[in-house]
C-alpha cells in the first residue's frame, strides 16, 4: 500500500488511510443526525444573529414543506442565489429534505450567464436576493422557473435589526434595483407558509444527484458537476478525518468569509464543519475587512477558510494585525494557489500555519492539502486524503515515478457521477474511472504534489475559473471586434486578471467602450481588465489563434 500511497508515511497521527464513504446513505440523514446531536448549540451566526442547530433544523424543514406545497418534486432543481446569509443553510438542507436538487448559482452573474445556468440544468424554482432580482426579471421569462423566492439581507436577523439593515440597503444605500416579478414570494413568507404542511419523507440514495455544481471543466462552457449523496458523504468524510486530529467537536468557530455557493466552502463550512458541531460565522461581504476585523473581535476564531487574495489582504490591514490570534489554530487556503509570501507572512502575524489544497468542482471538491500541524510544505498542493488515490501521467499514457512530470489524474470516492446532459464532455474527463484534472504536476519521493502548470487556458481570478472561450464569444459579439483572443496575466491582488488582444473592425473602437460592453455582459472578475489592440493575431495554419504565443509574448517581458 505505501509503495502506491508514498504519501501515507507523512500523514499527521491520527488521520487514517481510509474512510467509510457508505457510513451514510444520504447527506440528509447526516443533517438529521447532526441537528439532533447538537441542538442547542449555535451552528451559523450573521451579522450578530445566531441560529442553533434545532432552529436549522425547524426552518429547513419548513422550508422543504413549502417547496413541495408549491408542487417541486424530487429532482426537480433548484437554484440558490445570494451571498452568505443564514437564509443559504436553511434553504439547502431544506431543498435536499425535500428530494429538490440544488443548483448553487454566483448571485453576481449576468442575465445572460443566468440564463444559460437555468436552462442548462431545467431550474424551476429560485431563491435570490433582492439585491439581484431586477436581472432575474430580465429573463425569467425565457426559463422554466414558476417559483420565485426573494430575500433581503436583513430578512432572517429579527424584527427591529432586520428592519434596521433594510432601510440602510434600500433607502441610504440604494443597493437594491427596482424590479417588478409577479407571485414572488418573501423568504419569511415561504417558511411562514410551510408551517402548514408536513414534509413527506424522502427516501434517497448514495447515487442520486444532489447537486448541480457549475464550473467551466477543463475548457470550454460552464457545465454541471453532478455531484451525489455519496460523492460529498466521502469528501466530508475525507476531510473530517484529516481534520478530526486539530479540531474538537462542539467547541470550534469558523469564520466563513468565501461564498457557499462556492464548491470549497459548501463543503468545508456546510458539510465537514458543521458535521462537528462547529459554529459557522459567515460573512456576507468579505471585501469589507472591517467586518472581518470586528468578528475576530467578537468570537473566539479557531478556524479559517479563505483565498489566497483575502489572506494577503488581511496581513496588510493595520487593525487585522494588531488582533489576538491566540484561539486560532487551523488556517486553510483553497480556491487558487496560496502564494509563499503569504503563507509565510500569514504565520508570522497569526502565529498559524496557512495550509494548502487542492481541489476541483468534479472531486467534491478536495483532493489533497497539506497536514495541518505544521509540518505541510510551502509551494506545494501537500498529500492526497484519506480514500484517494492520485498519480502522473505523460503524453504517451505512462504513470510517472517521483520526480516525472505529467497530468495529474485522481481516483476517489469524492469524483463526480459526470456532467450533466454532456456524456461527451463526461467521457473526456473521466476515464477508468479516473479524474483528468489538466492540471500538471509532479511527486516528491514521499508522496508530497506540486502543480508545476495549470489547464492550458483556463484563467484564475480570485479562486474564480475565467475561460477565455466565454470571454471571447462576448467580446467577439460587439460589433466593432473583427477577433479577439483571451489569456490571464499576472496579478499581485487576484493572482490573475483577464487580458485580451484585439483586432478592430471599426477603426472608432476604444478601450473605454468595450470594457463598458464586456461590463454589461460577463461578471466583474470576468471583466477584462487589460486591453491591447493589434493588426492581426498569431494563428495555426488553419486558422485557429495561437493564446500560447501571446502568453509566451507577455511571459518575456517579465
Amino acid at each position: 500500500m505505501n509503495e502506491e500511497r508514498p504519501w501515507l508515511k507523512n500523514y499527521p497521527s491520527g488521520v487514517p488511510a481510509n474512510i467509510d464513504a457508505d457510513c451514510y446513505p444520504t447527506l440528509v440523514q447526516m443533517f438529521e443526525e447532526t441537528f439532533k446531536k447538537y441542538s442547542a448549540l449555535p451552528a451559523f451566526s450573521c451579522r450578530g444573529k445566531s441560529l442553533t442547530f434545532q432552529q436549522i433544523d425547524t426552518y429547513s424543514r419548513q422550508f422543504g414543506s413549502y417547496l413541495n406545497s408549491r408542487g417541486l418534486e424530487p429532482g426537480d432543481k433548484i437554484a440558490l442565489m445570494m451571498p452568505n446569509l443564514l437564509q443559504y443553510p436553511i434553504a439547502l438542507f431544506g431543498a435536499l429534505r425535500a428530494g429538490v436538487v440544488v443548483v448553487n448559482t454566483n448571485p453576481l452573474y449576468t442575465p445572460r450567464e443566468m440564463l444559460h445556468q437555468f436552462n442548462d440544468a431545467g431550474v424551476k424554482a429560485v431563491v435570490i436576493s433582492e439585491l439581484f432580482a431586477a436581472n432575474l426579471e430580465k429573463i425569467l421569462g425565457d426559463t422554466q422557473i414558476k417559483t420565485v423566492i426573494t430575500t433581503s439581507i436583513g430578512e432572517m436577523l429579527g424584527t427591529v435589526k432586520g428592519s434596521m439593515v433594510d432601510f440602510v440597503v434600500r433607502k441610504v444605500k440604494r443597493m437594491v434595483p427596482d424590479f417588478n416579478i409577479p407571485n414572488t414570494v418573501s423568504f419569511s413568507e415561504a417558511l411562514k407558509q410551510g408551517k402548514k404542511f408536513t414534509l413527506p419523507t424522502h427516501e434517497g440514495g448514495p447515487d442520486d444527484v444532489i447537486l448541480l455544481q457549475y464550473t467551466g471543466g477543463t475548457t470550454g462552457v460552464a457545465k454541471g458537476a453532478m455531484l451525489t449523496n455519496r460523492n460529498l458523504v466521502a469528501n466530508m468524510q475525507q476531510n473530517q478525518a484529516w481534520m478530526q486530529p486539530f479540531l474538537r467537536e462542539k467547541e470550534e468557530v469558523a469564520i466563513c468569509p468565501l461564498p457557499l455557493y462556492h464548491i470549497f466552502a459548501f463543503t468545508v463550512n456546510c458539510l465537514v464543519l458543521f458535521s462537528i458541531g462547529t459554529h459557522n460565522v459567515l460573512i456576507t461581504n468579505p471585501r469589507d475587512l472591517g467586518s472581518l476585523v470586528d468578528t475576530f473581535k467578537k468570537y473566539p476564531i479557531t478556524l479559517m477558510t479563505g483565498v489566497n487574495t483575502l489572506f494577503n489582504a488581511l496581513v496588510h490591514n493595520k487593525a487585522f494585525k494588531a488582533l489576538d490570534f491566540s484561539n486560532l489554530k487551523v488556517s486553510v487556503g483553497g480556491g487558487m494557489a496560496v502564494q509563499k509570501a503569504v503563507a509565510e507572512e500569514w504565520q508570522r502575524v497569526t502565529g498559524c500555519f496557512l495550509s494548502e489544497g487542492y481541489g476541483m468542482t468534479e472531486a467534491s471538491p478536495v483532493v489533497s492539502t497539506n497536514p495541518l500541524d505544521g509540518t505541510g510544505r510551502l509551494g506545494t498542493i501537500g498529500l492526497p486524503i484519506p480514500s484517494t488515490d492520485v498519480r502522473i501521467i505523460d503524453d504517451n499514457g505512462v504513470v510517472q515515478g517521483p520526480g516525472g512530470v505529467g497530468e495529474i489524474q485522481v481516483k476517489g470516492p469524492q469524483v463526480m457521477k459526470g456532467y450533466y446532459k454532456r456524456p461527451d464532455a463526461t467521457a473526456g474527463t473521466i476515464q477508468d474511472g479516473w479524474l483528468c484534472t489538466g492540471d500538471i504536476g509532479i511527486m516528491s519521493e514521499d508522496g508530497f504534489f506540486r502543480i508545476v502548470d495549470r489547464k492550458k487556458d483556463m484563467i484564475l481570478v480570485s479562486g474564480f475559473n475565467v475561460f477565455p472561450n466565454e470571454v471571447e464569444d462576448v467580446v467577439a459579439g460587439h460589433a466593432k471586434v473583427l477577433e479577439v483572443a483571451a489569456i490571464g496575466i499576472p496579478n499581485e491582488k487576484s493572482g490573475e486578471v483577464v487580458k485580451i488582444f484585439v483586432v478592430k473592425k471599426d477603426k472608432s473602437l476604444n478601450e473605454k467602450e468595450l470594457i463598458e460592453y464586456c461590463r454589461e455582459n460577463m461578471t466583474g472578475y470576468k471583466v477584462p481588465k487589460v486591453v491591447e489592440f493589434r493588426k492581426d493575431l498569431p494563428k495555426t495554419n488553419v486558422g485557429k489563434i495561437l493564446r500560447k504565443e501571446l502568453r509566451a509574448e507577455e511571459e518575456a517581458k517579465g
